[in-house]
C-alpha cells in the first residue's frame, strides 16, 4: 500500500498554461492555421492528435515505469496501453479485411496488459509493433474514401471504425494521463 511520501509530486512541464503538457510553441499536437477541410480530414486529425497524446504520455520513462501498475489491481500500464493499442489497430483491420484474421500479437485475452514487462527490447518491439500496425490500418482504410461504404464481416461504415478508433485513443489517453501521474507526477493535457 502506498504511503502519503510514496505519492510524487504533481508538475506540468509548461509555463504557459500550467494545466498543459507542454508549452503550445513545443506541442506536436498544436498546428498553425485553420482546422482540416472536411470530415474525413477531421477525424484524420483528431486520430493523430490522440496518438502524439499517447507518445507523449510515455517520452522519458524508463522500462520500468513504462510496466508500472500504478493502479493495483489492474494490470494496466504506459506499456500495456502501447501493446493493447496495436492489437486493436490488428482487430480493426481483422474486420475490414476479407479471409481469416491475423493472429493476435501478444497471444490470449489480456496477453498485451500481462506481458508488458520492464525490458528495453520489449519497449522498443511495442511502439514498433503499433507504428506497423497503425500504418498497416491506415492504408487498408484509405481504400474506402467513401465514409458511409459498409465494409468487413459485419458490414460497419467506414465513418464508424473511424470515430470507433478515435474513441479508443481517447478513452486510453484519459488512462494515460492518471497512470503517468501516478509514475512522476507529471499532470497536463
Amino acid at each position: 500500500m502506498n504511503t502519503v511520501s510514496d505519492i510524487p509530486e504533481r508538475w506540468s512541464k509548461a509555463s504557459v498554461y500550467p494545466d498543459m503538457w507542454a508549452d503550445p510553441d513545443e506541442d506536436p499536437r498544436n498546428s498553425d492555421g485553420v482546422s482540416p477541410d472536411g470530415e474525413l480530414a477531421t477525424l484524420q486529425d483528431y486520430l493523430t492528435s490522440y496518438r502524439l497524446t499517447l507518445r507523449m504520455k510515455c517520452e522519458g520513462l524508463s522500462p520500468e515505469q513504462l510496466a508500472h501498475r500504478s493502479v493495483p489491481p489492474s494490470t494496466m500500464s504506459l506499456l500495456g496501453l502501447v501493446r493493447h493499442l496495436a492489437e486493436t489497430e490488428r482487430d480493426w483491420r481483422n474486420w475490414i479485411l476479407p479471409g481469416d484474421p491475423a493472429p493476435k500479437l501478444y497471444g490470449a485475452r489480456d496477453g498485451d496488459f500481462e506481458g508488458a514487462f520492464a525490458e528495453q527490447e520489449l519497449v522498443e518491439g511495442a511502439f514498433a509493433d503499433l507504428a506497423r500496425e497503425q500504418a498497416a490500418t491506415d492504408a487498408a482504410l484509405a481504400e474506402y474514401p467513401d465514409l458511409g461504404a459498409r465494409v468487413g464481416h459485419e458490414g460497419s461504415t467506414v465513418r464508424e471504425l473511424w470515430v470507433h478508433r478515435i474513441e479508443e485513443y481517447a478513452r486510453h489517453c484519459g488512462h494515460a494521463d492518471l497512470l503517468r501521474e501516478c509514475i512522476d507526477g507529471r499532470v497536463g493535457q
